[in-house]
Parts: structure tokens; sequence; C-alpha cells
């Protein structure tokens, strides 16, 4: 049996419906995918926390000391103390500025005031060209040594924060701050902090230091090598000795 008109066209009114709808459903499916561009990477259970930012290495204009404890004499010190001043004027060459405070115990029989000159020349043995002030403060205990102290206001890395705090217990079982993925607190503070005291110059964590000068000597030589056709390489000659020889029979 032919299906009679009528069923024609209810059925062509169904496709169109359905047709219809499928391209409104298709529509509001790629609105949503395109409002959905949110990197999980960002959003994600594990926080970007970095100790790098929380305990940052900062360059400050601060105090840089030196106490000294002078041996042999009143007039002079010793060499081991005279190094350690010259060690400190050539640290003021690189990063100090200003003047250079002296500061000398004053008490009973102490006579800190008259190194005062030997300590000025070995400033300048160390190559400190700058002004000298010369103060002193009081002993408290005479029982006790009392060392001499060199000051100057100088370029330093440091850490700003505090190390050691514990805001929060690690292992809390009373509440749930304990279970979250994140570093703790002092995490990398003292490794902060250590990287910034053994830095010679605060300076290289900012950036790179200017190239020296080439070495004409070596670069004519090299070149000179090269013309001959020979191999312009430095040959390293190691001699071994066995360790039953050293020392002799």
């Amino acid at each position: 049996m032919k299906p009679l008109p009528e069923q024609h066209e209810t059925q062509r009114t169904m496709l169109k419906t359905f047709l219809s709808r499928s391209a409104i459903v298709g529509g509001i499916s790629l609105a949503l995918c395109g409002c959905n561009t949110v990197d999980r990477t960002e959003t994600s259970s594990i926080p970007m926390d970095d100790y790098r930012v929380r305990h940052p290495i900062v360059l400050s204009e601060t105090s840089r000391t030196l106490d000294i404890f002078p041996v042999g004499g009143s007039s002079r010190i010793d060499s081991r103390s005279a190094h350690q001043v010259e060690e400190f004027a050539q640290l003021y060459r690189q990063v100090g500025e200003g003047p250079i405070l002296i500061l000398y115990p004053v008490g009973p029989g102490l006579a800190g005031r008259v190194q005062v000159d030997a300590i000025r020349y070995a400033l300048e043995a160390g190559g400190a060209r700058a002004q000298v002030r010369v103060g002193s403060y009081p002993v408290v205990n005479p029982g006790l040594a009392s060392p001499v102290r060199l000051r100057f206001t100088g370029l330093k890395a440091k850490v700003p924060t505090p190390c050691g705090e514990w805001p929060s217990d690690l292992a809390s079982g009373s509440t749930v701050q304990g279970w979250d993925n994140k570093p703790y607190w002092n995490f990398g503070c003292s490794n902060q902090a250590v990287l910034a005291a053994q830095v010679a110059d605060p300076r290289d964590l900012v950036g790179p230091q200017a190239e020296t000068p080439m070495d004409t000597a070596m670069r004519a030589r090299g070149i000179e090598t090269i013309r001959k056709g020979t191999d312009p390489s430095t040959t390293w000659q190691t001699k071994t000795t066995a360790i039953s020889s050293v020392g002799g029979n």
C-alpha cells in the first residue's frame, strides 16, 4: 500500500523539526566548547608554590662588620688581624660606599685607641680609599675580650623573610590543613639564606659579569700554530706515580 499524501506531509514536518532541533543542540555544544579554554595545569589540585617566590633573595644596602681581636701589643696588630682587615678593605672596594667606622673598646686597662693607626695602615694596604671615622663603645664586662669593630655600609644579598617560622602544624590531626598538597612554609628558606651568604659578589645574582679582555698571546699562538698546519690544541701530560713508591722505601 502506498502512503497517503497526508502521511507524506506529516513525515516531512517531523524530519524538519528533528533537523532544526539538532542544529540548535549542535550550536549550543560548540558555544560551550568555545568557553572551555581553562588551562588544567593552573587549576589542578597541585599548587604552583615555589620557595624562591616565598623566600626570595634580595639585594639591600646594609651594614657590613668585622670584629678583630688584636694581640701582641697596643701599638700594632698581629698578622692574622692585619690580613682580616686587608680582606675587609677588599670587600669595601667591591661593594662598599661611604666612610669606614672603627669602634674601639673603652674600659680599664684597654689601649685599643692606639691600634687605630695600625688598622688604618692595613685598610690602605687592602686598597680601601675611604674616609675613616673613629668612635668608641664602653666595655660591659671587663673580664671578656673586647673586639675592635670595623663597619661600613655596602651591598649585600639576603633573604628578607626570617627562617624557622612554623605557622601551622605539619602533622595536624584535628584539621584538614595538613592534608593540602603544598610545601610547608619554611621549605627552602635555609637554602636561600645560605646561598645569599656564600655568594662573593651579590650582583652576580642579578646578572653576569662583563667579559674580560682576550689573551692576545694565547690567540697569537693559536693562529701561528694553524698557519703551520699543526693542531692548535694544548697537549696535557699526566705523570702517574705508584702509591707504593710515595715516601721512599
